[in-house]
């Protein structure tokens, strides 16, 4: 064993020592030189060796030990146990424990009577008590939720007994903690006059009726000696256990309840870890962290109680004390009227006591909180008050997190209880209106540099982790509270953010009088590195503050626009002026004093302008429907004063980040609010100029898409509010043509020999046209398949000639995977957008040219060959079919038989025996669809037979490829992808739900126990085990078309064939699975099936060879 784990043994060595150890594991009778090793060796190699021999002995070949030796093992280890637990390393000891537990989960009480009396007399006996404390927590993890397989009666059994033990166990660990606390408690003595005597103030006495309790929790904590210590945190580590899975019941006593209290208070004590300090010696501090330990471990408990959310009602009262007792502590953590105190109290704590805390209260107010708000005597509106204190105290930023999910929480019951019952949302309002109002402010000044700068300086803005970076997620975080709060009050959030909102703004404009011009353009001329910081500050906050105003423009808009117009209008306003300013003095290209910091503030002050003003569409579009009934000359100016704010920005020069922000709400005003006047804006007219000159530099890939989705939807989309003879189709039509033909000018004049070798333009310029001009007609049509037919007629006409042109490239670039990819995206959009406008004769040459061109070559040079680019287009090619054959109608009904030809004797064969899920998912919903929208196809339903149901059944036709489909969805249940069982198994199930798939004769008497054992051995095998639910409800489904067949047949069928048990345990699997036709029961006996059958087969694998089975 030392030669094993030495530095020096080389892998070779190591595998033939690791054989020999396996080889002797495996002999009968090893366990004898084992058990002599375990009392002779110090060597804790060998010792753990031993006991990995016991353990497998125990849980693989137990049932073949013969009886004699089993009580040797039984009566041995126990002894050696208690002959050395104290010496013993404690991994060793605990798996020791393990082993023996072990031998009592296949032998108690039958052949191992005293197991559980023992693991009580150990407990009871004051030298055994620690290791009475870890036998138990040891039987409570493996016996309450055994891992191992066990068959179900047992695992029934085993609970059964372990809860007839509960009130026993508990009624011991309560004695245990009592004993310790009173044994070590002071309050014999006269307690000195502690700093805690004022604590019992009004809120106490409201929290806490009975005075003897809150006398009980003021006294002062006891100081243990390291043993008590070790014993405590043993008694509760097995508290938490038990709870983990024993009922709510009476056999939880009060007098337990408020032991753990006791506990729970050693997490909130500073003053015993001042103490500790002060004496200095190192044994001390330990005790200070092993005392806090005991908090983290006591609110263990708390939390698996709080947890369940299933409460009888004998133990409410009960949870209303628990409630009361844990707002005592969290008055004595946050108790300090100075604000840093409670902050450096909180600092002081131990970490994982601080969260374990933050969870009671998530439980608290997410399981609970409806529960108990009803109370009378419970106080919630003070509870919250401390909520607060803690919230806004928090040491570490991910506490602060946890504790704004808390507020998230609580804000969405207030919502959810005033929608559920309208009738007492004033008193619902008023009751909590201070503490919201509180809260807001709080949030609004966390996020401000104004009043918050240490602590925002610390977070990160630089990694991005889930897409954002730390600052984002703090900012969003504190920004969904602010939402929440102003959806439940509107007008008090809305008169707290605007001031502060104003104060910032009007330093931002101020900054023009500060502009001086030198000789390479303009300078901020602000240089003192005191203004520079405060600049720097009130930049963030106004970013940060028209992030929260444009959060809350949902709220302006449906049913309380008129209500809350002017207020909305104000901030548009401001926005509007701050955006025209920005672009106007052209703040993103001043030089300033600190470069670094100050130009990314001012770009980013602008971006977040022009956001907040997007926010704002919606209001807009709903304005401009009233507008266009009293056609306000107000409405006009802001939207052409938004277009002067924006038209500067569109420009090569302007940093990306602005130029996006300028390009998505020229998108919004295009798209949501649909000005008819829109096109006539000097501004617009500019940027369609821009656009459309060939010499003019092109945008960024993302802007140019987006400028150009902006003008087009301009002219396709129909103006709101007015009839249809004053759209003005013909004049947008021959626009919009001759936008599309600027756009499209040098792709249309490639032609297919482009690639041939003698070609003028390199090849890589061709791919550039074709990748530039691609994704913006592509964007262009996605944007226009929900709208109406008009506008995707115009788009067709517009687009044509390029498609034409597209088809016509098409066969030259078939090797060229990424230029195929891209054709085939935009000929999926225009199949999805505008199949209806394209007509059908051209449909079917696009199609056909596809069939043409995918042959099996191709296809499998594509798949094995290109790698995930080749795959992507095989993929997209499949989507394109996915459509075709989803058309309703007889249009595309004779691409049928090409098209499951495709898949069944091209596609299918190349990744059938490949493991990567590559395409499969692709082809297997496209076989779904064939089979989903053309039944008829394969089933013809004559009305005569649909009149005479029940005597004829359905014709069948194109039996072989309907089989042949069925057939790959049996197979792909063998494959290792769980996502593809997953979806396949959908499939099936929506097949049968819609069509009566399982019903058909076909199915029935050709492939329908087929597929249930598959299913049954995935669920034997332990292969798909996440989906152990949905392949049950799939077999049940499939079963009940024949329930009789099922039993009569299937199922002893199903059990002669399994190998690995014997006819008589083949008997028991058939007795147990009763005749049981609903649901619930039926999978129940299902799992129970797969359980004991992986029980059996475990259990005769481990007997030694030879056995006789009786």
């Amino acid at each position: 064993m030392t030669e094993f784990f030495h530095d020096c043994t080389t892998n070779e060595r190591k595998r033939e020592i690791e054989e020999l150890l396996n080889n002797f594991a495996q002999q009968i009778g090893a366990w004898r030189f084992c058990l002599y090793f375990l009392s002779s060796t110090r060597n804790d190699y060998v010792m753990m060796y031993s006991l990995t021999v016991f353990e497998n002995l125990i849980n693989k070949m137990w049932l073949g030990v013969p009886s004699q030796d089993k009580m040797e093992i039984r009566g041995c280890l126990p002894k050696l146990l208690l002959a050395h637990h104290k010496t013993l390393p404690y991994f060793i000891r605990n798996k020791l424990c393990k082993v023996i537990v072990d031998i009592g989960r296949q032998d108690w009480p039958m052949f191992y009577h005293d197991f559980f009396t023992n693991i009580l007399q150990l407990i009871q006996s004051p030298v055994t008590t620690p290791l009475g404390l870890i036998m138990l927590k040891t039987t409570s993890e493996e016996l309450a939720c055994p891992r191992e397989d066990l068959s179900v009666a047992r695992k029934e059994e085993l609970r059964k007994l372990l809860l007839d033990q509960v009130q026993t166990v508990l009624g011991l660990l309560t004695g245990i903690l009592e004993t310790v606390w009173d044994k070590h408690s002071v309050t014999a003595a006269t307690p000195p006059p502690s700093p805690t005597s004022g604590e019992s103030g009004d809120l106490l006495s409201n929290l806490l009726q009975s005075p003897s309790s809150a006398k009980l929790l003021n006294q002062p904590i006891p100081i243990l000696d390291v043993e008590s210590e070790y014993i405590c945190s043993l008694a509760l580590e097995c508290l938490a256990h038990l709870f983990s899975w024993i009922p709510l019941s009476a056999s939880i006593t009060p007098s337990l309840l408020t032991t753990i209290f006791h506990f729970a208070r050693f997490g909130c004590d500073i003053r015993a870890r001042k103490m500790a300090s002060v004496n200095g010696s190192s044994q001390n501090c330990v005790l200070g962290q092993e005392r806090g330990r005991l908090g983290v471990l006591a609110m263990s408990c708390i939390n698996e109680l709080m947890s369940k959310n299933c409460v009888p009602m004998e133990f409410e009262e009960y949870l209303l004390r628990m409630f009361q007792q844990t707002f005592y502590l969290l008055q004595k953590i946050t108790k300090d009227n100075n604000a840093h105190t409670v902050k450096s109290r909180l600092e002081e704590l131990d970490e994982s006591y601080v969260e374990k805390f933050t969870d009671f209260l998530r439980l608290f107010v997410s399981v609970h909180l409806r529960r108990i708000e009803s109370y009378s005597q419970f106080p919630v509106v003070e509870f919250l008050t401390l909520l607060f204190k803690y919230t806004f105290h928090q040491p570490t930023h991910e506490g602060y997190f946890s504790c704004l999910d808390i507020w998230t929480l609580f804000l969405d019951y207030l919502t959810s209880k005033i929608k559920s019952r309208l009738g007492d949302k004033e008193a619902v309002l008023n009751r909590y209106e201070d503490a919201l109002v509180l809260l807001l402010t709080e949030v609004l000044n966390r996020i401000q540099f104004r009043y918050n700068q240490a602590q925002l300086e610390e977070l990160d803005d630089e990694t991005l982790d889930d897409d954002q970076t730390e600052w984002q997620r703090y900012l969003r975080q504190s920004l969904e509270v602010v939402a929440k709060v102003m959806e439940l009050l509107p007008t008090h959030a809305f008169s707290t953010l605007f001031p502060v909102l104003q104060d910032n703004l009007e330093v931002y404009l101020g900054l023009q009088q500060f502009i001086v011009t030198s000789g390479s353009g303009h300078r901020l001329n602000i240089t003192a590195e005191n203004d520079c910081r405060r600049l720097h500050c009130s930049l963030r906050d106004l970013s940060s503050l028209l992030q929260a105003a444009g959060r809350l423009a949902e709220y302006f808009i449906g049913d309380v626009f008129a209500a809350r117009f002017n207020d909305a209008l104000t901030v548009v306003e401001r926005l509007v002026k701050v955006t025209l300013y920005g672009s106007q003095i052209k703040l993103y290209n001043i030089e300033t004093a600190v470069p670094s910091v100050l130009k990314p503030d001012l770009i980013d002050v602008h971006a977040q302008s022009l956001a907040a003003l997007q926010a704002y569409s919606h209001w807009l579009a709903q304005y401009c429907s009233e507008a266009h009934r009293q056609n306000t000359q107000q409405f006009v100016t802001l939207i052409s004063t938004t277009m002067d704010a924006i038209t500067p920005l569109i420009s090569t020069k302007v940093q990306d980040k602005l130029l996006l922000s300028a390009c998505h709400l020229l998108v919004s005003l295009a798209t949501t609010v649909r000005p008819v006047f829109l096109i006539s804006i000097p501004a617009v007219q500019k940027v369609f100029n821009r656009i459309t000159d060939a010499s003019a530099q092109r945008l960024v890939d993302k802007a140019q898409v987006l400028v150009c989705r902006a003008l087009s939807n301009i002219l396709l989309l129909p103006w709101p509010n007015l009839p249809e003879n004053e759209q003005q189709w013909p004049v947008r039509s021959i626009n919009h043509a001759s936008l599309i033909s600027a756009l499209s000018r040098d792709y249309r004049d490639l032609k297919p020999s482009a690639i041939t070798p003698q070609r003028k333009v390199p090849l890589d310029d061709t791919k550039v046209i074709i990748h530039q001009t691609l994704s913006v007609l592509e964007d262009i049509v996605e944007n226009i398949s929900g709208e109406s037919t008009k506008s995707r007629q115009i788009c067709y006409q517009s687009l044509q000639e390029s498609v034409q042109v597209s088809l016509a490239l098409f066969p030259a670039f078939i090797h060229q995977s990424d230029v195929t990819d891209e054709m085939l995206s935009f000929f999926l959009t225009l199949f999805r957008g505008l199949r209806v406008q394209m007509g059908v004769p051209f449909t079917e040459q696009i199609i056909q040219t596809f069939l043409n061109m995918f042959t099996r070559e191709q296809l499998a040079e594509s798949i094995l060959h290109e790698g995930s680019t080749g795959c992507r287009v095989v993929e997209k090619f499949l989507k394109i079919l996915q459509v075709v054959v989803q058309e309703p109608g007889q249009v595309f009904k004779p691409f049928l038989p090409s098209i499951i030809a495709l898949c069944m004797e091209q596609v299918y064969p190349i990744i059938a025996e490949r493991p990567s899920p590559d395409v499969k998912a692709e082809l297997f919903e496209l076989l779904f669809r064939t089979l989903h929208h053309n039944w008829r196809y394969f089933f013809k339903s004559t009305v005569l037979a649909s009149v005479q149901r029940g005597l004829a059944e359905e014709q069948m036709e194109n039996e072989p490829q309907f089989s042949a489909i069925m057939q790959a969805f049996g197979q792909s249940f063998l494959q290792p992808d769980i996502h593809l069982f997953k979806q396949n198994l959908f499939y099936l199930e929506t097949l049968n739900a819609k069509q009566k798939l399982y019903h058909k004769k076909i199915f029935r008497t050709t492939m329908l126990f087929q597929f249930v054992n598959v299913l049954l051995q995935v669920l034997v095998h332990k292969s798909h085990d996440l989906l152990q639910e949905e392949i049950g409800i799939a077999i049940y489904n499939m079963a009940s078309v024949d329930f009789d067949g099922f039993f009569a047949a299937f199922l002893p069928e199903f059990l002669t064939g399994c190998d690995g048990v014997d006819a008589n345990q083949k008997n028991v699997l058939g007795r147990n699975f009763k005749m049981d036709r609903d649901l619930p029961s039926f999978t129940q006996n299902v799992h129970r099936l797969v359980n004991d059958l992986r029980y059996y087969r475990l259990c005769n694998h481990s007997l030694p060879p030879g056995t006789v089975k009786l």
